[in-house]
């Protein structure tokens, strides 16, 4: 009898994909009502909360090109998804949760806060003033980039070292 093997992401990287996903649309509910007509939440130093809406991608850049953005961005969390399946490292299933989730956090924007498919403007409020406005689904494609380059990188040294 053959036995059909399904691949499934790890457990950890799910729980941080709903995760993220929460934590951003939550936020992005709240700065929609809490900075609704222009209003902006001074902070600490420079970080304030402001709304905006990107059409685009990182720093505004691709405005107008959402529609292929969006559909980039689920084929990457799905080739993500798929790599998270083959590590056993808690730190890099982690990594690859936070950027999935934020990918999905985006794409939800991108599907739901417009009438046309994918036409959707991405919910950002995060401002530091001194560099483009954020949210939480940025975050977390940022940090998550950042631990899946220190894991690469530190992986590759321990297979170095071992050989």
């Amino acid at each position: 009898m053959t036995t059909v093997r399904r691949w499934a992401p790890p457990r950890v990287t799910l729980w941080v994909v709903l995760v993220v996903l929460v934590l951003d649309q939550l936020t992005k509910a709240w700065a929609l009502i809490a900075l609704d007509d222009g209003r902006t939440i001074d902070l600490v130093w420079t970080l304030r909360f402001n709304l905006v809406f990107n059409n685009g991608m990182a720093f505004s850049r691709g405005t107008g090109w959402g529609p292929v953005i969006g559909v980039v961005a689920v084929i990457v969390a799905l080739l993500l998804v798929r790599a998270s399946t083959k590590t056993a490292s808690r730190f890099a299933q982690v990594a690859f949760g936070l950027v999935v989730g934020g990918a999905i956090g985006n794409v939800v924007d991108r599907l739901f806060r417009d009438e046309g498919w994918m036409r959707g403007a991405v919910v950002d409020f995060i401002d530091l003033q001194w560099w483009p406005v954020f949210n939480i689904a940025d975050i977390g494609v940022t940090v998550g980039a950042v631990m899946l380059i220190v894991h690469s990188i530190t992986a590759d040294q321990s297979a170095g070292t071992s050989a």
